[in-house]
């Protein structure tokens, strides 16, 4: 039986397996196993439409066996020209598929410049559909991200409404362009660890790269990370083997 996100009693090592067709996400899978990948996370709006089917979806969750996935279906990439209620209806299509982990958008429905839909129709629109992925036995996680540096009351702010909306963890995507601005966001798990009632998973670009390679071990529920970097992967995600390393040596 495939564990899950929430119940996991640690920040699982989630490598991201992002490519156009499911061979590649095999590939990186079978590589990933062996340097100790505990989850998954799948990106689906890479995929190539032809492989958008039931058959594929229920193939590559299986073939993670034992660990857990994440999945996205954001805006853009194949899914280009896509309205949000479609994107809403294959997320629920992927969870009646095995995965485990579903990344809702927080501007789902209301696109915003930080991700956070303020619109009411939208969010009764978001509540519902997270209702309904429950009902599917999948976790719901929701994301914001903003992509430049955020000061700390916009970020609680954000996950506080996530939170409010039914999400099950909350992922806020921030960034930092000097050494105090990555100081801060430091401080910001803190304050997120101490506010919030569900696990969260806050990250930043720009020069705060220590986040995402020391997050969990200060209060973030998990670790996205990367096998290799090729043309799909998301450059500032780390290599699996330093985040494993480092994380195995604060244990020491």
């Amino acid at each position: 039986m495939k564990s899950n996100f929430l119940k996991s009693g640690q920040p699982l090592l989630t490598v991201m397996v992002q490519a156009d067709h499911p061979g590649r996400i095999k590939e990186l899978i079978d590589k990933s196993l062996p340097e100790g990948a505990e989850a998954f996370g799948m990106q689906f709006e890479q995929m190539k439409r032809e492989f958008r089917k039931q058959a594929v979806y229920q193939e590559l969750f299986s073939y993670a066996g034992d660990k857990p996935v994440y999945f996205t279906n954001y805006r853009g990439g194949k899914n280009e020209g896509k309205t949000d209620e479609q994107l809403a209806e294959e997320l629920l299509e992927l969870a009646g598929c095995g995965g485990a982990l579903c990344d809702v958008m927080g501007d789902c429905f209301d696109k915003q410049p930080d991700e956070l839909a303020m619109d009411q129709a939208a969010i009764d629109k978001q509540m519902k559909l997270i209702d309904r992925l429950h009902k599917k036995d999948a976790e719901v996680l929701m994301s914001s991200h903003v992509l430049q540096f955020t000061p700390a009351e916009r970020v609680l702010e954000i996950a506080l409404e996530h939170q409010r909306r039914g999400a099950d963890i909350c992922k806020i995507v921030t960034g930092a362009g000097t050494m105090e601005q990555q100081l801060e966001n430091l401080k910001i798990i803190h304050l997120l660890k101490e506010t919030l009632q569900i696990p969260f998973l806050f990250l930043s670009g720009g020069e705060c790269h220590i986040l995402r390679r020391i997050g969990g071990e200060l209060g973030c529920c998990m670790y996205l990370c990367v096998y290799e970097h090729d043309e799909f992967a998301t450059q500032a995600q780390p290599l699996l083997k330093n985040v494993k390393l480092i994380r195995d040596n604060f244990k020491i």
